[in-house]
């Protein structure tokens, strides 16, 4: 255990939490896990401006305190266990929320077009879904997800999907995050070419108010 690791001393479960999340990087190392598990080098690539020592010491703290398990060997990465995976629908639901404090993209920030599957998944707003059957695919950079709508409930899959998507969408991950961000429209990145849609306009308006981002959706 750290010397330097802060903590709250005080009998709350928030501030319990926090004594196991709240360090610089952790939520950062949970968000790339959440996709499966990973290798150090591989985790170590994904946060770019983390240090190895750095990584190295938050590792073995989640793993001593449960939220991850360590690998048995090198072919294997860390994994979040049951009670990491727990953290995935507050993690999600805090990425949404600070989408609402992103700036201008400049150029000395990193994007990654995985970190836009995770923005779908906290954009999606189950009580939009619909009484359809379908499923909308994505093509950010070089990424590929789907979200899936099926009997009112609804998934957000790494991959393509296996049959013919109702929607389906390609560009890049700044401007995914932008869109997300409510910093341009869909139809703002449609305008520039920055964006391109195919699908039928009734499928296409579906997902953006699954999304969040059909006209007339409240902003953050």
């Amino acid at each position: 255990m750290s010397h330097s690791r802060r903590y709250y001393g005080q009998y709350c479960g928030l501030a319990s939490a926090l004594d196991v999340i709240g360090e610089r990087w952790t939520l950062l190392i949970v968000r790339e896990l959440l996709l499966g598990p990973k290798r150090y080098g591989e985790l170590l690539a994904a946060l770019p401006g983390m240090g190895t020592n750095l990584l190295a010491d938050r590792l073995k703290f989640l793993v001593e305190n449960g939220v991850l398990t360590k690998p048995a060997n090198r072919d294997q990465g860390y994994a979040l266990t049951e009670v990491g995976r727990q953290l995935r629908d507050p993690v999600l639901k805090l990425a949404n929320w600070g989408m609402g404090f992103l700036g201008r993209p400049d150029d000395d920030l990193e994007v990654r077009p995985h970190w836009g599957f995770l923005a779908v998944q906290s954009m999606i707003d189950a009580n939009r879904a619909g009484d359809v059957d379908e499923a909308y695919e994505f093509h950010v950079d070089d990424v590929v997800f789907h979200i899936q709508v099926a009997d009112g409930q609804v998934k957000a899959l790494e991959g393509p999907y296996g049959g013919e998507a109702a929607m389906v969408a390609r560009t890049d991950a700044y401007t995914f995050v932008e869109i997300g961000a409510k910093r341009l429209t869909p139809f703002e990145a449609l305008a520039s070419g920055r964006l391109s849609m195919i699908g039928d306009v009734e499928s296409i308006m579906r997902c953006s108010a699954l999304l969040g981002l059909a006209p007339g959706t409240p902003t953050h």
